[in-house]
């Protein structure tokens, strides 16, 4: 299996929305399990890639104690995922960078190796993490379009997208050459969007 060296990997947690749907607090500080969210991806996240950053837009001391590199958007406003994006691709030395939400705390420890083996077999732009779940009683795959891992030269194509007033993941991953990845945990890439889920999957 040709994997791409890790240490030409730069990881990079999303940590800047609002958490509205969270009741505005910062998601990635909340507690979980004794820790807050976004510590639970740093660690399960580092031992995949050579260099970590984190992109968030408050709070920045409080994740500058995590021991990796913090950066704000470039873009005012709270702009979204590709806001955060576009600042991880800015500040990656690396020649790849993989993103991942701060609020996924069960993130799978083989996620790196899985894209990266696709997006070198299919030379594509960018690998994304698909699932397949199962909805009264029929199968449907589901994208997880922040699990992602790319080539860190198209920051000049994703500045140029944003430049013409595109927010949409999905419609700049449609401007690219993107290879669907499928995993077969379902469950590593649920996300918590509110407290009660929080509350919920502390307790599981």
């Amino acid at each position: 299996m040709t994997i791409i060296d890790r240490q030409q990997i730069t990881g990079l947690i999303l940590a800047g929305g609002r958490g509205t749907r969270m009741g505005q607090v910062d998601k990635g500080l909340q507690a979980f399990r004794g820790m807050p969210m976004a510590m639970h991806i740093l660690i399960l996240l580092s031992p995949q890639v050579g260099e970590l950053l984190i992109n968030a837009n408050q709070n920045l001391a409080a994740y500058e104690a995590f021991g990796a590199q913090v950066w704000p958007d470039q873009m005012e406003g709270f702009a979204g995922p590709l806001a955060g994006l576009q600042t991880g691709l800015a500040h990656c030395e690396t020649q790849y960078l993989v993103c991942v939400p701060c609020d996924s705390p069960f993130l799978p420890t083989d996620l790196v190796a899985h894209l990266s083996q696709a997006l070198l077999r299919e030379d594509a732009d960018l690998a994304v993490a698909t699932t397949i779940e199962e909805r009264e009683g029929t199968n449907i795959k589901q994208a997880h379009p922040v699990f992602s891992l790319m080539k860190s030269s198209l920051l000049p194509h994703l500045n140029k997208f944003l430049e013409g007033g595109g927010r949409k993941v999905d419609a700049w991953y449609a401007s690219l050459k993107v290879i669907e990845v499928n995993f077969n945990d379902t469950a590593a890439f649920r996300n918590i969007n509110t407290l009660n889920e929080l509350r919920d999957f502390e307790s599981q």
